[in-house]
């Protein structure tokens, strides 16, 4: 009995065994995972091309790369102000009070620590320093040059650079740029040799090119990001030398002044800006031009200060209506508003209305280009200005001058004599969208209305203004808007050039001359 029980167990062990077997086979003959043969299997390993990597780049690079950290002197009265919205100076709360303690070590980790102690017991009555922000910046020499933003040092009146092993260093100030948004630090190298980076031709530099960023992002200090360039030659209108390269390389507060590098461990541009409506990175990111900062830098090293060329008119962009009003063939160029009194431009006799098409025989593209142009150039130099007036093209020969460090923008030149005021009537431009009337000084004609359907409310012209020339032609009267207007449609024109004057300064506005 008990054989009979084993041979028929054995024979059921068989059985099982076999049919495990078969639904082994069966699985992997189906491709469906079989539990007894998953212990067996290999981990994944896909073989796929590898991305190229940037650490190479990262380790040439980092140790040029620093933190910059900006001191400035506080008095007493705005050490206590509630800088932390709690309604008083965290000072004044109790020593045990938790908040007291937290920001006690906020900052310290920001820097302040027993070094900003022992400044404050040496501080004059002006008050002590204390760290207002933090940057980045990158050694351009061996010997201890910085290039960072003006913005980081601008407030500034101590400044230490944290290098890559965390070395801190008191740096001073060389020089700084607010129109290029440049600045220059030095710190004593005392016999040591510093790694430093050298600047690209971004002219080289294409949309989709492979770029990494490094800096200080909310005072971390050496971090990485990596992405393209995005765009060339961006106008985000912080100044007449915009011309900035987009990245989408994650760039944050405090990699303000740090580089981003091309593959090849070389500079194409120095991050100021971001676009962003919540403080962080979103993927747009604005780089100053290597060959800008070039130039710039090397300046501020020599001298502490950059010279540039002037030119000394007030310029604005030509529209298509307006290069149509002046015959223009296409919408490039800058037109003149006015020249400044005693200018440059002004001696060799550029005039409001002129439109400046090239320099020295290169066509200029806008305002913006004609603004970079000239102040790359050296105060003193003799360039050839091609402008466009009544309608042909003439040259000009002008002695640049040397920007003012204020250069307040100018206005327009009321040294012409005063005609006779005319009667006129404020039905005679009512084609235009506009009534007029004698102007309180006499010189030009006062716009007493503006039908706010017409086309010189669509282009910004308001009652209380008032219009100064017309196709470059001084008015004192309505009669004579009319004669011009008159002789623009012989002349087959279908805009006239207005020159509007008003409390903000003059501006150029082409209205349509054909209605009615």
């Amino acid at each position: 009995m008990f054989r009979n029980i084993k041979d028929s167990l054995s024979r059921s062990t068989a059985m099982k065994a076999s049919v495990v077997a078969g639904l082994a086979v069966a699985a992997l003959a189906t491709g469906v995972p079989a539990e007894v043969s998953r212990s067996y299997a290999d981990a994944v390993n896909v073989q796929a091309p590898q991305v190229p990597s940037f650490a190479n780049v990262v380790d040439a690079v980092s140790p040029a790369v620093v933190s910059v950290r900006v001191e400035s002197r506080v008095n007493a009265a705005a050490d206590e102000d509630d800088s932390f919205g709690l309604g008083r100076g965290f000072d004044d709360l109790p020593d045990d009070h938790p908040l007291k303690k937290f920001f006690r070590q906020f900052e310290q980790q920001q820097g302040r620590g027993q070094r900003g102690q022992n400044q404050q017991k040496n501080s004059d009555d002006k008050g002590h320093l204390r760290p207002v922000a933090q940057g980045s910046g990158f050694f351009v020499s061996e010997d201890g040059y910085i290039v960072t933003n003006n913005h980081v040092v601008s407030d500034g009146a101590a400044f230490v650079v944290v290098l890559n092993d965390g070395t801190e260093l008191d740096a001073k100030l060389v020089g700084k740029d607010s129109r290029t948004d440049l600045a220059v630090l030095k710190v004593d190298p005392k016999g040591k040799k510093f790694t430093y980076v050298g600047w690209a031709d971004d002219a080289k530099v294409r949309v989709g090119d492979w770029v990494v960023a490094v800096g200080n992002p909310f005072g971390l200090g050496g971090t990485v990001t990596a992405g393209i360039v995005s765009a060339r030659g961006r106008d985000i209108h912080s100044g007449p030398y915009d011309d900035y390269i987009q990245i989408d390389a994650p760039v944050n507060k405090g990699n303000s002044g740090g580089p981003t590098f091309n593959l090849n461990g070389q500079v194409v541009g120095i991050n100021t800006a971001i676009f962003s409506q919540s403080g962080g990175s979103v993927g747009i990111a604005f780089a100053i031009p290597a060959t800008t900062a070039k130039d710039v830098v090397a300046d501020l090293i020599k001298t502490g200060t950059v010279s540039r060329g002037w030119l000394g008119v007030q310029i604005q962009p030509v529209t298509k209506d307006i290069a149509e009003s002046l015959g223009l063939s296409e919408a490039s160029g800058a037109l003149v508003v006015s020249p400044q009194d005693g200018s440059p431009g002004q001696k060799a006799g550029i005039k409001n209305g002129d439109v400046v098409t090239a320099v020295n025989g290169e066509p200029v593209k806008d305002p913006r280009d004609l603004a970079r142009r000239i102040g790359a150039m050296q105060p003193g130099s003799k360039v050839d200005v091609s402008i466009w007036r009544a309608g042909k093209s003439q040259s000009v020969t002008v002695e640049l001058g040397t920007l003012p460090a204020d250069q307040n923008q100018a206005s327009s030149d009321d040294s012409q004599p005063s005609q006779p005021q005319q009667p006129s009537s404020e039905k005679a431009l009512a084609d235009l969208g506009l009534t007029v009337g004698p102007s309180d000084d006499g010189k030009g004609v006062a716009i007493t209305g503006v039908d706010p359907d017409s086309d010189a409310a669509d282009k910004g012209v308001k009652e209380g203004e008032k219009i100064t020339s017309v196709n470059n032609q001084q008015v004192s009267s309505a009669g004579d808007i009319v004669k011009v207007i008159e002789q623009a449609k012989k002349d087959g024109r279908t805009r006239a050039l207005f020159q509007i004057q008003s409390g903000d300064g003059s501006r150029f506005v082409a209205l349509p001359i054909n209605a009615g």
